[in-house]
């Protein structure tokens, strides 16, 4: 799952990983949560255009690396 939801492109970000298909980093991401800000809220108010899946992929990814 992650590999599919979690990419590092040279040119996006200076090849920081990201959410698929967009310029998200993963970290942004890992900060709302360390912030206690739930899944289902941070698609809400922050990213709309991220799955709840695509959230656990980013906490996936962290634990990986």
């Amino acid at each position: 799952m992650v590999t599919q939801r979690i990419e590092i492109r040279s040119g996006v970000l200076g090849g920081k990983p990201c959410v698929r298909g967009t310029r998200i980093p993963v970290t942004m991401v890992l900060e709302l949560i360390a912030h206690g800000i739930p899944f289902a809220q941070i698609v809400q108010d922050y990213y709309p255009q991220l799955s709840v899946e695509d959230i656990q992929a980013c906490v996936e990814y962290e634990r990986m690396v």
